[in-house]
């Protein structure tokens, strides 16, 4: 993957994780009923998950934004994305039937039904989990082969 391309996905994966950080914080410290209610994995109040994991979005997002170093941020990403991975994989696993409430109460506050709202989660999961990847290996194959990716004429990445 060239060095612009992989700029632009991490650019892109920190809109994607400051925006779905917002609204899990937004839900975090909403009214809703939701964030009362365990999470059926971890088994603590939503809001605390909520506020957990849109924190470590908003930190990600961040680096995304602010790190040289797209190596790091993909790799960031891609554990976050296979976290989330793992958790849908665990939501299945104990026949939990109801769509994720990766986004809480803010869904209901912009109309959206569950079901989209939960479509649209599980395409940008695979968004981030694709272009992490493909960024890693890319990165990988670069270096195993001793291949510079340029950054400019004085900086060197891979």
């Amino acid at each position: 993957m060239q060095y612009k391309n992989a700029r632009r996905f991490i650019y892109s994966a920190g809109i994607l994780l400051v925006i779905t950080g917002v609204a899990k914080l937004i839900s975090a410290f909403g009214h809703a009923k939701i964030i009362d209610y365990p999470d059926p994995i971890f088994q603590v109040p939503n809001k605390y998950v909520f506020a957990f994991v849109g924190v470590i979005e908003l930190i990600i997002a961040y680096l995304c934004f602010s790190s040289n170093r797209l190596g790091l941020a993909a790799c960031l990403v891609a554990w976050l994305g296979s976290n989330f991975l793992l958790y849908r994989i665990g939501l299945r696993w104990i026949n939990v039937a109801k769509p994720c409430p990766c986004l809480g109460n803010v869904t209901d506050a912009l109309h959206i039904a569950p079901r989209t709202a939960d479509t649209a989660m599980l395409l940008i999961l695979t968004y981030l989990l694709v272009g992490s990847w493909a960024i890693i290996i890319g990165f990988s194959i670069a270096r195993r082969h001793n291949i510079a990716l340029y950054v400019s004429p004085n900086k060197t990445v891979g």
